[in-house]
Protein backbone atom coordinates (compact mmCIF):
# COMPACT_ATOMS: atom_id res chain seq x y z
CA UNK A 1 0.00 0.00 0.00
CA UNK A 2 1.37 3.48 -0.84
CA UNK A 3 2.23 5.79 2.01
CA UNK A 4 -0.27 8.48 0.98
CA UNK A 5 -3.17 5.99 0.64
CA UNK A 6 -2.31 4.26 3.92
CA UNK A 7 -2.09 7.56 5.74
CA UNK A 8 -5.42 8.71 4.34
CA UNK A 9 -7.22 5.54 5.43
CA UNK A 10 -5.57 5.47 8.84
CA UNK A 11 -6.62 9.07 9.44
CA UNK A 12 -10.20 8.30 8.36
CA UNK A 13 -10.41 5.30 10.69
CA UNK A 14 -8.98 7.23 13.62
CA UNK A 15 -11.48 10.05 13.20
CA UNK A 16 -14.41 7.69 12.78
CA UNK A 17 -13.73 5.77 16.02
CA UNK A 18 -15.69 6.81 19.08
CA UNK A 19 -18.14 9.04 17.21
CA UNK A 20 -20.90 6.58 16.39
CA UNK A 21 -22.69 7.32 19.66
CA UNK A 22 -23.05 11.00 18.79
CA UNK A 23 -26.39 12.21 17.54
CA UNK A 24 -26.47 13.13 13.84
CA UNK A 25 -29.95 14.67 13.78
CA UNK A 26 -28.70 18.25 13.78
CA UNK A 27 -27.31 19.63 10.55
CA UNK A 28 -23.60 20.35 10.94
CA UNK A 29 -21.56 22.10 8.29
CA UNK A 30 -18.67 24.46 7.72
CA UNK A 31 -20.10 28.01 7.90
CA UNK A 32 -17.19 29.47 5.92
CA UNK A 33 -17.87 27.05 3.06
CA UNK A 34 -21.58 27.88 3.10
CA UNK A 35 -20.81 31.61 3.14
CA UNK A 36 -18.56 31.25 0.08
CA UNK A 37 -21.28 29.31 -1.78
CA UNK A 38 -24.03 31.83 -0.92
CA UNK A 39 -21.86 34.82 -1.87
CA UNK A 40 -20.88 33.24 -5.19
CA UNK A 41 -24.52 32.38 -5.94
CA UNK A 42 -25.79 35.88 -5.14
CA UNK A 43 -22.94 37.56 -7.01
CA UNK A 44 -23.55 35.29 -10.00
CA UNK A 45 -27.27 36.02 -10.26
CA UNK A 46 -26.61 39.78 -10.09
CA UNK A 47 -23.98 39.57 -12.83
CA UNK A 48 -26.23 37.47 -15.09
CA UNK A 49 -28.82 40.24 -14.93
CA UNK A 50 -26.23 42.94 -15.56
CA UNK A 51 -24.67 41.06 -18.50
CA UNK A 52 -27.94 39.95 -20.13
CA UNK A 53 -30.45 42.79 -19.60
CA UNK A 54 -29.75 44.65 -22.85
CA UNK A 55 -29.54 41.46 -24.92
CA UNK A 56 -32.78 40.10 -23.40
CA UNK A 57 -34.59 43.37 -23.98
CA UNK A 58 -33.53 43.56 -27.62
CA UNK A 59 -33.94 39.91 -28.59
CA UNK A 60 -36.68 38.68 -26.25
CA UNK A 61 -38.45 41.94 -25.32
CA UNK A 62 -38.07 41.11 -21.64
CA UNK A 63 -35.20 42.70 -19.73
CA UNK A 64 -35.51 40.17 -16.91
CA UNK A 65 -35.80 37.02 -19.10
CA UNK A 66 -32.41 35.51 -18.18
CA UNK A 67 -32.44 36.97 -14.67
CA UNK A 68 -35.76 35.35 -13.76
CA UNK A 69 -34.62 31.94 -14.93
CA UNK A 70 -31.23 32.20 -13.27
CA UNK A 71 -32.86 33.33 -10.02
CA UNK A 72 -35.29 30.40 -10.28
CA UNK A 73 -32.32 28.09 -10.84
CA UNK A 74 -30.61 29.57 -7.77
CA UNK A 75 -33.72 29.04 -5.62
CA UNK A 76 -34.07 25.47 -6.86
CA UNK A 77 -30.35 24.97 -6.36
CA UNK A 78 -30.45 26.20 -2.77
CA UNK A 79 -33.32 23.80 -2.11
CA UNK A 80 -31.18 21.04 -3.61
CA UNK A 81 -28.23 22.15 -1.46
CA UNK A 82 -30.15 21.86 1.79
CA UNK A 83 -31.75 18.60 0.64
CA UNK A 84 -28.26 17.17 0.02
CA UNK A 85 -27.10 18.48 3.39
CA UNK A 86 -30.07 16.86 5.13
CA UNK A 87 -29.72 13.63 3.15
CA UNK A 88 -26.04 13.23 4.00
CA UNK A 89 -23.28 12.12 1.68
CA UNK A 90 -23.18 8.51 2.94
CA UNK A 91 -26.59 7.74 1.44
CA UNK A 92 -25.25 8.68 -1.98
CA UNK A 93 -22.83 5.77 -1.83
CA UNK A 94 -25.68 3.30 -2.42
CA UNK A 95 -26.97 5.40 -5.32
CA UNK A 96 -23.62 5.52 -7.14
CA UNK A 97 -24.39 2.79 -9.71
CA UNK A 98 -28.02 3.85 -10.46
CA UNK A 99 -26.89 7.46 -10.92
CA UNK A 100 -24.07 6.36 -13.22
CA UNK A 101 -26.40 4.26 -15.39
CA UNK A 102 -28.94 7.09 -15.52
CA UNK A 103 -26.24 9.52 -16.65
CA UNK A 104 -25.09 7.15 -19.42
CA UNK A 105 -28.66 6.69 -20.69
CA UNK A 106 -29.28 10.44 -20.72
CA UNK A 107 -26.04 11.11 -22.61
CA UNK A 108 -27.14 8.55 -25.20
CA UNK A 109 -30.62 10.09 -25.47
CA UNK A 110 -29.06 13.45 -26.32
CA UNK A 111 -28.17 11.98 -29.72
CA UNK A 112 -31.74 10.78 -30.40
CA UNK A 113 -33.54 13.01 -32.95
CA UNK A 114 -36.48 14.78 -31.39
CA UNK A 115 -35.07 14.50 -27.88
CA UNK A 116 -31.62 16.03 -28.22
CA UNK A 117 -31.44 19.77 -28.73
CA UNK A 118 -28.58 21.46 -30.60
CA UNK A 119 -27.33 25.02 -30.17
CA UNK A 120 -24.11 26.75 -31.08
CA UNK A 121 -22.93 23.77 -33.12
CA UNK A 122 -23.21 21.28 -30.24
CA UNK A 123 -25.91 18.82 -29.23
CA UNK A 124 -25.75 18.99 -25.42
CA UNK A 125 -29.34 19.51 -24.30
CA UNK A 126 -32.20 17.09 -23.75
CA UNK A 127 -35.87 18.05 -24.02
CA UNK A 128 -38.26 15.93 -21.95
CA UNK A 129 -41.80 17.00 -21.12
CA UNK A 130 -41.18 20.57 -22.20
CA UNK A 131 -38.19 20.85 -19.87
CA UNK A 132 -34.71 21.33 -21.33
CA UNK A 133 -31.61 20.42 -19.37
CA UNK A 134 -27.96 19.46 -19.89
CA UNK A 135 -27.24 15.77 -19.08
CA UNK A 136 -23.48 16.42 -18.91
CA UNK A 137 -24.04 18.32 -15.65
CA UNK A 138 -25.62 15.25 -14.04
CA UNK A 139 -22.96 13.06 -15.66
CA UNK A 140 -20.16 14.91 -13.87
CA UNK A 141 -21.82 14.47 -10.50
CA UNK A 142 -22.69 10.80 -11.11
CA UNK A 143 -19.17 10.01 -12.30
CA UNK A 144 -17.41 11.52 -9.28
CA UNK A 145 -19.78 9.73 -6.86
CA UNK A 146 -19.16 6.40 -8.59
CA UNK A 147 -15.40 7.00 -8.73
CA UNK A 148 -15.22 7.89 -5.02
CA UNK A 149 -17.21 4.78 -4.08
CA UNK A 150 -15.13 2.52 -6.29
CA UNK A 151 -11.81 3.81 -4.95
CA UNK A 152 -13.03 3.52 -1.36
CA UNK A 153 -14.10 -0.12 -1.90
CA UNK A 154 -10.91 -1.19 -3.65
CA UNK A 155 -8.59 0.09 -0.95
CA UNK A 156 -4.95 -0.85 -1.47
CA UNK A 157 -5.90 -2.86 -4.58
CA UNK A 158 -5.87 0.47 -6.43
CA UNK A 159 -2.14 -0.15 -6.95
CA UNK A 160 -3.01 -3.06 -9.25
CA UNK A 161 -3.48 -2.05 -12.89
CA UNK A 162 -6.26 -4.57 -13.59
CA UNK A 163 -8.22 -3.70 -10.43
CA UNK A 164 -7.26 -0.13 -9.61
CA UNK A 165 -6.71 1.52 -12.97
CA UNK A 166 -8.37 -0.39 -15.81
CA UNK A 167 -12.03 -0.24 -14.60
CA UNK A 168 -11.82 3.48 -13.86
CA UNK A 169 -10.09 4.30 -17.12
CA UNK A 170 -12.64 2.26 -19.09
CA UNK A 171 -15.51 4.13 -17.44
CA UNK A 172 -13.75 7.43 -18.10
CA UNK A 173 -13.35 6.36 -21.73
CA UNK A 174 -17.08 5.62 -22.01
CA UNK A 175 -18.03 9.03 -20.64
CA UNK A 176 -15.39 10.73 -22.77
CA UNK A 177 -16.75 9.07 -25.93
CA UNK A 178 -20.32 10.14 -25.15
CA UNK A 179 -19.23 13.70 -24.36
CA UNK A 180 -17.00 14.04 -27.42
CA UNK A 181 -19.91 13.07 -29.68
CA UNK A 182 -21.84 16.18 -28.49
CA UNK A 183 -19.02 17.55 -28.77
CA UNK A 184 -17.85 18.66 -25.31
CA UNK A 185 -14.06 18.53 -25.22
CA UNK A 186 -13.75 20.78 -22.17
CA UNK A 187 -15.88 18.62 -19.85
CA UNK A 188 -13.97 15.56 -21.04
CA UNK A 189 -10.66 17.16 -20.06
CA UNK A 190 -12.01 18.23 -16.65
CA UNK A 191 -13.27 14.70 -15.90
CA UNK A 192 -9.93 13.22 -16.98
CA UNK A 193 -7.92 15.58 -14.77
CA UNK A 194 -10.18 14.90 -11.80
CA UNK A 195 -9.94 11.14 -12.34
CA UNK A 196 -6.14 11.14 -12.47
CA UNK A 197 -5.97 13.32 -9.36
CA UNK A 198 -8.20 10.95 -7.36
CA UNK A 199 -6.31 7.89 -8.60
CA UNK A 200 -3.06 9.49 -7.45
CA UNK A 201 -4.46 10.29 -4.00
CA UNK A 202 -5.92 6.78 -3.72
CA UNK A 203 -2.48 5.25 -4.19
CA UNK A 204 -2.28 4.30 -7.87
CA UNK A 205 1.28 3.86 -9.08
CA UNK A 206 2.67 7.14 -10.34
CA UNK A 207 4.55 5.41 -13.14
CA UNK A 208 1.28 4.02 -14.54
CA UNK A 209 -0.46 7.39 -14.31
CA UNK A 210 2.47 9.18 -15.92
CA UNK A 211 2.66 6.64 -18.73
CA UNK A 212 -1.08 6.78 -19.42
CA UNK A 213 -0.96 10.58 -19.39
CA UNK A 214 1.84 10.58 -21.96
CA UNK A 215 -0.07 8.08 -24.11
CA UNK A 216 -3.17 10.30 -23.98
CA UNK A 217 -1.34 13.35 -25.33
CA UNK A 218 -1.15 12.08 -28.95
CA UNK A 219 -4.84 11.14 -28.76
CA UNK A 220 -5.75 14.66 -27.62
CA UNK A 221 -3.52 16.11 -30.34
CA UNK A 222 -5.22 13.94 -32.96
CA UNK A 223 -8.68 15.02 -31.81
CA UNK A 224 -7.61 18.66 -32.11
CA UNK A 225 -5.93 18.19 -35.50
CA UNK A 226 -8.88 16.20 -36.88
CA UNK A 227 -11.39 18.89 -35.90
CA UNK A 228 -10.94 22.11 -37.90
CA UNK A 229 -12.68 24.33 -35.32
CA UNK A 230 -10.54 22.98 -32.45
CA UNK A 231 -7.36 23.48 -34.48
CA UNK A 232 -8.48 27.00 -35.36
CA UNK A 233 -9.05 27.78 -31.67
CA UNK A 234 -5.51 26.68 -30.83
CA UNK A 235 -4.05 28.79 -33.65
CA UNK A 236 -6.15 31.76 -32.59
CA UNK A 237 -5.03 31.33 -28.98
CA UNK A 238 -1.40 31.71 -30.09
CA UNK A 239 -2.12 35.10 -31.66
CA UNK A 240 -5.73 36.35 -31.28
CA UNK A 241 -4.82 39.84 -32.55
CA UNK A 242 -3.79 38.43 -35.94
CA UNK A 243 -7.49 38.04 -36.82
CA UNK A 244 -9.10 40.40 -34.33
CA UNK A 245 -12.27 40.84 -36.40
CA UNK A 246 -12.56 37.16 -37.26
CA UNK A 247 -11.58 34.06 -35.31
CA UNK A 248 -9.92 36.08 -32.57
CA UNK A 249 -12.93 38.37 -32.06
CA UNK A 250 -14.22 36.84 -28.80
CA UNK A 251 -10.80 36.77 -27.16
CA UNK A 252 -9.93 40.30 -28.22
CA UNK A 253 -13.27 41.72 -27.05
CA UNK A 254 -12.90 39.88 -23.75
CA UNK A 255 -9.46 41.39 -23.18
CA UNK A 256 -10.79 44.83 -24.11
CA UNK A 257 -13.45 44.40 -21.42
CA UNK A 258 -10.86 43.62 -18.76
CA UNK A 259 -8.72 46.52 -19.95
CA UNK A 260 -11.59 49.00 -19.87
CA UNK A 261 -12.40 48.06 -16.28
CA UNK A 262 -9.02 48.98 -14.89
CA UNK A 263 -8.67 48.71 -11.13
CA UNK A 264 -12.21 49.59 -10.00
CA UNK A 265 -14.37 49.16 -13.12
CA UNK A 266 -16.77 51.43 -14.98
CA UNK A 267 -19.62 50.66 -12.59
CA UNK A 268 -22.17 47.88 -12.18
CA UNK A 269 -24.49 47.80 -15.18
CA UNK A 270 -22.32 50.21 -17.20
CA UNK A 271 -20.50 47.72 -19.43
CA UNK A 272 -20.10 48.64 -23.09
CA UNK A 273 -18.94 45.18 -24.17
CA UNK A 274 -22.34 43.65 -23.39
CA UNK A 275 -23.91 45.99 -25.95
CA UNK A 276 -23.52 43.29 -28.62
CA UNK A 277 -19.73 43.62 -28.83
CA UNK A 278 -18.80 40.59 -26.70
CA UNK A 279 -20.59 37.35 -27.70
CA UNK A 280 -21.83 35.09 -24.90
CA UNK A 281 -21.51 37.92 -22.39
CA UNK A 282 -23.91 36.27 -19.92
CA UNK A 283 -22.54 32.74 -20.36
CA UNK A 284 -18.96 31.82 -21.26
CA UNK A 285 -17.46 35.32 -21.03
CA UNK A 286 -19.31 36.67 -18.01
CA UNK A 287 -16.02 37.09 -16.11
CA UNK A 288 -15.02 39.71 -18.68
CA UNK A 289 -18.16 41.70 -17.81
CA UNK A 290 -17.22 41.41 -14.12
CA UNK A 291 -13.79 42.77 -15.02
CA UNK A 292 -15.20 45.69 -17.02
CA UNK A 293 -17.88 46.73 -14.56
CA UNK A 294 -16.11 46.00 -11.27
CA UNK A 295 -12.49 46.07 -12.38
CA UNK A 296 -9.55 44.16 -10.99
CA UNK A 297 -11.12 44.35 -7.53
CA UNK A 298 -14.25 42.58 -8.75
CA UNK A 299 -12.35 39.80 -10.54
CA UNK A 300 -10.03 39.35 -7.55
CA UNK A 301 -13.07 39.07 -5.27
CA UNK A 302 -14.58 36.35 -7.46
CA UNK A 303 -11.31 34.41 -7.55
CA UNK A 304 -10.84 34.79 -3.79
CA UNK A 305 -14.34 33.40 -3.17
CA UNK A 306 -13.51 30.41 -5.37
CA UNK A 307 -10.24 30.09 -3.48
CA UNK A 308 -12.13 30.06 -0.18
CA UNK A 309 -14.49 27.38 -1.50
CA UNK A 310 -11.57 25.24 -2.68
CA UNK A 311 -9.70 25.65 0.63
CA UNK A 312 -12.69 24.64 2.73
CA UNK A 313 -13.49 21.82 0.31
CA UNK A 314 -9.98 20.46 0.75
CA UNK A 315 -10.34 20.75 4.51
CA UNK A 316 -13.60 18.82 4.30
CA UNK A 317 -11.80 16.08 2.37
CA UNK A 318 -9.02 15.97 4.97
CA UNK A 319 -11.52 15.85 7.84
CA UNK A 320 -13.81 13.18 6.36
CA UNK A 321 -14.47 10.18 8.58
CA UNK A 322 -14.19 7.61 5.78
CA UNK A 323 -12.42 7.09 2.48
CA UNK A 324 -15.60 7.56 0.42
CA UNK A 325 -16.23 10.97 2.00
CA UNK A 326 -12.63 12.01 1.46
CA UNK A 327 -12.54 11.02 -2.21
CA UNK A 328 -15.98 12.52 -2.83
CA UNK A 329 -15.11 15.86 -1.21
CA UNK A 330 -11.84 16.01 -3.11
CA UNK A 331 -13.48 15.10 -6.41
CA UNK A 332 -16.28 17.67 -6.05
CA UNK A 333 -13.81 20.39 -5.05
CA UNK A 334 -11.56 19.62 -8.02
CA UNK A 335 -14.57 19.60 -10.35
CA UNK A 336 -15.53 23.15 -9.38
CA UNK A 337 -11.96 24.45 -9.30
CA UNK A 338 -11.00 22.99 -12.70
CA UNK A 339 -14.11 24.45 -14.36
CA UNK A 340 -13.44 27.86 -12.81
CA UNK A 341 -9.78 27.77 -13.89
CA UNK A 342 -10.63 26.77 -17.46
CA UNK A 343 -13.27 29.48 -17.81
CA UNK A 344 -11.08 32.19 -16.26
CA UNK A 345 -8.11 31.10 -18.36
CA UNK A 346 -10.23 31.28 -21.52
CA UNK A 347 -11.62 34.74 -20.69
CA UNK A 348 -8.11 36.05 -19.92
CA UNK A 349 -6.64 34.49 -23.11
CA UNK A 350 -4.48 32.13 -21.04
CA UNK A 351 -6.21 29.11 -22.61
CA UNK A 352 -7.86 28.51 -26.00
CA UNK A 353 -11.50 29.53 -26.30
CA UNK A 354 -13.79 26.81 -24.95
CA UNK A 355 -17.48 26.66 -24.10
CA UNK A 356 -16.94 26.04 -20.40
CA UNK A 357 -19.31 27.66 -17.91
CA UNK A 358 -18.07 29.58 -14.88
CA UNK A 359 -19.73 27.85 -11.89
CA UNK A 360 -22.35 30.04 -10.14
CA UNK A 361 -21.97 32.82 -12.75
CA UNK A 362 -22.62 31.62 -16.29
CA UNK A 363 -26.29 31.51 -17.23
CA UNK A 364 -27.73 28.00 -17.06
CA UNK A 365 -30.40 26.61 -14.73
CA UNK A 366 -29.16 23.01 -14.89
CA UNK A 367 -25.61 24.08 -14.08
CA UNK A 368 -26.76 26.19 -11.14
CA UNK A 369 -28.94 23.46 -9.60
CA UNK A 370 -26.32 20.72 -9.98
CA UNK A 371 -23.49 22.95 -8.72
CA UNK A 372 -25.43 23.89 -5.59
CA UNK A 373 -26.45 20.26 -5.02
CA UNK A 374 -22.83 19.12 -5.07
CA UNK A 375 -22.00 22.00 -2.73
CA UNK A 376 -24.64 20.60 -0.38
CA UNK A 377 -22.90 17.22 -0.54
CA UNK A 378 -19.61 18.94 0.20
CA UNK A 379 -21.18 20.71 3.18
CA UNK A 380 -22.52 17.41 4.53
CA UNK A 381 -18.98 15.99 4.47
CA UNK A 382 -17.52 19.08 6.15
CA UNK A 383 -19.83 18.66 9.15
CA UNK A 384 -19.70 14.89 9.52
CA UNK A 385 -18.79 13.11 12.78
CA UNK A 386 -15.13 13.60 13.54
CA UNK A 387 -14.83 16.49 11.08
CA UNK A 388 -12.73 19.55 11.72
CA UNK A 389 -15.66 21.47 13.23
CA UNK A 390 -15.95 18.93 16.04
CA UNK A 391 -12.20 18.83 16.51
CA UNK A 392 -12.16 22.62 16.76
CA UNK A 393 -14.91 22.49 19.40
CA UNK A 394 -12.98 19.83 21.32
CA UNK A 395 -9.85 22.01 21.23
CA UNK A 396 -11.73 24.97 22.69
CA UNK A 397 -13.07 22.79 25.50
Amino acid sequence: MSARAAGLRATARARASGDESRSSSALRFDPALLAAVLLLTTFGVVMVYSASAVFASEKLHDTFWFFKRQALGAIGGLAALFAALKLGYKRLEKLATPLLLTAVVLLILVQVPGLGHAAGGARRWLSLGGFTFQPSELAKLAFVIWLARSLAKKGERVQSFSVGLAPHLLMLGLFAALLLVEPDFGTTVVLALMTFALLFVAGAQLSWLFGIGLAALPVAGFLIWRSPYRLQRVMTFLDPWKDARGHGYQTVESLLGFGAGGAFGVGLGESHQKLFFLPAAHTDFILSIVGEELGFIGVATVLCLFGLLVWRGMRAAHAATDAFGCYLALGLTLLISFEALVNAGMALALLPTKGMALPFFSYGMTSMVVTLFLCGVLLSISGGPGGFLKRAEGGRR
